[in-house]
């Protein structure tokens, strides 16, 4: 049985988390093995890449340079976590993957979408999702979100000004359309709830249980 990855993606404050974690759930209890990741990181060497990525120590990285780093992180991942999970026959559902950076790197650090994506490609020698849900809220109701309930410190790229934050949204937009018949998008803004279903409701269609 060959596994399926399905991966969520947001811009910051969209609430994926909470919908990935839902997912999972529910999965698990149809009996489905599942196995939850998230990026950057899933793996020892990734995690520690993250750590490097989203430190706020290091504001002034090389837009190429973090682009590369998110690349290796997910080439660890794929190697360690990832591909193994697949070829056992497993569910992985992965927070945040490639359209991340093509977002992020690609449109908002401007260092292009195409060629962030080959650059990807090139690191996990061609695997991508087999579905991929894009979960967008308005910039500025994401990060009055994060601003609200974050605990802590914000990590180097939720501490970005709002023109950033308004890139992503736009990359993630323009994402979406270049690679429409793999990801689905829901709109964040509605109840919690409300996007739990919706997101439910394409999984369990795309597995085949609806």
């Amino acid at each position: 049985m060959k596994g399926i990855l399905i991966t969520l993606e947001g811009n910051d404050g969209s609430g994926k988390s909470s919908v990935i974690e839902a997912i999972r759930k529910t999965l698990e209890e149809k009996g489905y093995p599942v196995v939850y990741t998230r990026e950057p990181g899933g793996s020892q060497i990734a995690e520690n890449i993250r750590k490097v990525i989203l430190d706020v120590e290091n504001t002034g990285m090389d837009a190429k340079t973090e682009a590369l780093l998110y690349a290796a992180s997910r080439r660890e991942h794929i190697e360690k976590t990832i591909r193994p999970a697949l070829e056992a026959g497993k569910i992985v559902l992965c927070d945040r993957f490639i359209d991340s950076s093509l977002a992020y790197q690609g449109y908002a650090r401007g260092l292009g979408i195409d060629e962030v994506y080959h650059m990807n490609l090139y690191a996990t020698e061609g695997l991508l999702p087999d579905l991929t849900i894009l979960v967008c809220v308005k910039p500025e109701i994401g990060i009055a979100r994060i601003t609200q309930n974050h605990r802590g410190e914000l990590d180097r790229l939720e501490s970005e000004k709002m023109e950033f934050h308004q890139k992503v949204y736009q990359g993630y937009l323009a994402v979406q359309k270049k690679f429409s018949t793999r990801i689905q998008m829901i709109d964040g803004e509605k109840t919690k709830e409300e996007v739990r279903l919706d997101a439910l409701d394409i999984v369990l269609r795309f597995i085949g249980e609806n």
